[in-house]
């Protein structure tokens, strides 16, 4: 692979290879597939939705996002907030070195492959560009796609800690993200909208 558009359709191809042997599944429109490709397609598409000409790197980055998560599960840490976030930090890592991986077998520089890494670390977030892109599309992804299940699944959560979920989320995010996740809001089941208005309205928001 040596041009341009032949060697991001080789990191995609391979990371749609990786992720599509995730055993878990989700539906997807009106097919199931499995978790960590579904995942990704949705990734890609609210790249091009915050970004009209990506660059390569943001499309690999995207793509790769939790590529072969499921090999790295919650479950292998530890309960608490602190083995939780250990764990994200973890993957990350992992995240970042399969992507430099698959774009050096096809045939990206080293220095691009080590940019892409330090995307996905999230190392840099707020002072780099592409890492705030990076987070913006996913926290999109999981207002859309896996908000609502998380709320159901979480029964047990206060108030006050769906609060805490829901500022976090919304201080991860840029004003371009703000303004695409307060126009998704808008069709947003009443209880979540709910949710969104009250966490903003705080002072802390």
């Amino acid at each position: 692979m040596t041009t341009t558009d032949s060697r991001l359709q080789c990191a995609l191809a391979f990371i749609d290879a990786a992720n599509k042997a995730d055993p878990n599944q989700e539906s997807f429109g009106n097919e199931r597939l499995p978790k960590e490709y579904a995942y990704s397609l949705h990734m890609t598409r609210w790249l091009f939705e915050l970004e009209s000409d990506p660059s390569e790197r943001m499309q690999v980055a995207c793509r790769a996002q939790h590529i072969e998560r499921w090999t790295m599960p919650r479950k292998d840490y530890p309960e608490g907030r602190k083995a939780y976030y250990q764990w994200r930090q973890a993957c990350g890592r992992m995240h970042g070195r399969r992507a430099a991986e698959i774009m050096a077998d096809c045939g990206y520089p080293q220095a691009e492959c080590e940019r892409v890494e330090t995307i996905l670390t999230k190392r840099e977030l707020r002072q780099d560009e592409d890492t705030q892109l990076l987070e913006d599309v996913a926290c999109m992804v999981f207002l859309e796609r896996y908000f609502a299940d998380f709320y159901e699944e979480k029964a047990d959560y206060d108030r006050e800690k769906w609060l805490r979920i829901v500022r976090r989320t919304w201080g991860k995010m840029s004003p371009r993200g703000h303004e695409a996740a307060l126009r998704l809001a808008e069709g947003m089941p009443s209880h979540l909208l709910e949710l969104l208005q009250e966490a903003l309205a705080e002072p802390d928001a």
